[in-house]
């Protein structure tokens, strides 16, 4: 995740400490996409989820043994995915098992499913944030969700986290046809009152490999971060005040942003940090502190600082990469699978400096970005890894 709001304008955020001050002994954030079962069926989900999806899942008490394996990991956070994950009809004994363990838990979710009652039991539960998904206005949500009256469904769930308190956020997936409506993006939080925004890069896993021309070419994704990186400077930046009690009235800031957005972060593509570096030298912005913090945060830490396990146990470095699985938690421990030196994949991921992409390795960001390095079929031989999503940075501005 790249923290725009952090990096360019300045305001810290709630998972600073996760992000920028990891250590050898920070494991893994985990991302369990708990069952394959969905009320919608989203063009662009990467588990290629649905309502008539029968996928084996993990009982109960194998999703608790699962569970209790993360302490043995220094696992700091445990991310609830899916599918929808209040399809799961033991959620609520899972998160709290969770709770017992002390382990923080987020959910992600398509918050059609968020009535009162639920939302309630969510925070009960010790849910520390939810993220609801939205693609934008309310004719394109439906569209691209493929249901109708989803889009009011969502806003409702929305609206039934925050009448409680619960932190709530905004995750929206950028395609071509749906860039433009990154501006009423930030205009639905203001209006519901959330604080966090996370607008996601396409990659082309599960069902997103069958709308392939959604995704947006280099210019176009430029375009995007360009938009978000305005939005967050007129939503975010705190707001300039007069300080009367100065003998030459002057300007202050009152250490609150204009609008109520906190934390705006760009995912699933690298080069965001490097490209934000280089659009604040070009307006003579100083980009040590960024610079700093970009290194601090390691790059692109896939199977290094986040882990995927799905329903039915099997391990992939993230979320999207369910096409190659590392082993099963029910056969072996999560801790033997994610510390095996041997494993090819993990060494690659692990030992970049020797195995990213040739253009990656002459770039002068790469230690800030690391590249994203990846494979999308099932074979990871070495001519399959390529980056994905692809780098949008021009040969200049990499310094080549």
């Amino acid at each position: 995740m790249i923290n725009i709001s952090k990096l360019y304008s300045g305001l810290a955020g709630q998972s600073d400490e996760l992000r920028y001050a990891h250590t050898a002994k920070t494991g893994p954030i985990v991302v369990y996409n708990c069952t394959a079962k969905c009320n919608l069926r989203c063009l662009h989900c990467y588990s290629a989820s649905d309502a008539s999806r029968k996928d084996a899942e993990m009982t109960t008490e194998q999703a608790k043994k699962f569970i209790a394996e993360l302490p043995e990991i220094n696992a700091p956070v445990l991310l609830f995915s899916g599918g929808e994950p209040l399809l799961r009809g033991d959620l609520f004994e899972l998160l709290a098992e969770a709770k017992r363990l002390r382990i923080r838990t987020v959910i992600s979710t398509n918050g059609i499913l968020i009535d009162e009652p639920t939302a309630g039991k969510l925070k009960n539960a010790g849910l520390s944030y939810i993220g609801i998904s939205l693609d934008g206005a309310e004719p394109f949500h439906d569209k691209f969700r493929q249901k109708k009256g989803a889009f009011n469904a969502t806003i409702k769930g929305i609206q039934n986290c925050q009448k409680i308190g619960l932190r709530t956020g905004l995750r929206f997936t950028i395609t071509k046809s749906n860039a433009s409506q990154i501006p009423l993006v930030f205009d639905i939080a203001v209006e519901n009152e959330i604080k966090r925004l996370c607008f996601y890069h396409l990659i082309r896993s599960g069902r997103a490999t069958e709308i392939e021309s959604e995704i947006l070419t280099g210019q176009q994704t430029r375009d995007a971060v360009d938009t978000i990186i305005q939005k967050t400077d007129e939503f975010v930046r705190p707001a300039p005040i007069l300080d009367r009690s100065h003998p030459r009235i002057q300007t202050v800031f009152a250490g609150q942003n204009r609008c109520g957005v906190e934390e705006v972060l760009t995912v699933g593509n690298h080069a965001d940090g490097p490209y934000l570096l280089v659009k604040m030298q070009q307006k003579g912005i100083s980009i040590d502190q960024p610079q700093k913090l970009l290194l601090a945060n390691g790059g692109n830490r896939i199977g290094q600082g986040i882990v995927c396990v799905n329903w039915k146990g099997d391990v992939f470095p993230d979320q999207f990469w369910q096409n190659y699985s590392l082993g099963n938690v029910m056969q072996r421990g999560l801790r033997e699978i994610w510390t095996n030196p041997d494993k090819p994949v993990l060494k690659k991921l692990r030992n970049k400096d020797k195995f990213a992409d040739k253009r990656c390795l002459r770039c002068k960001w790469f230690n800030l970005c690391k590249g994203n390095f990846r494979f999308l079929g099932p074979d990871p031989a070495d001519e399959n890894w390529l980056l994905e999503p692809a780098c949008y940075l021009t040969d200049n501005e990499i310094g080549l």
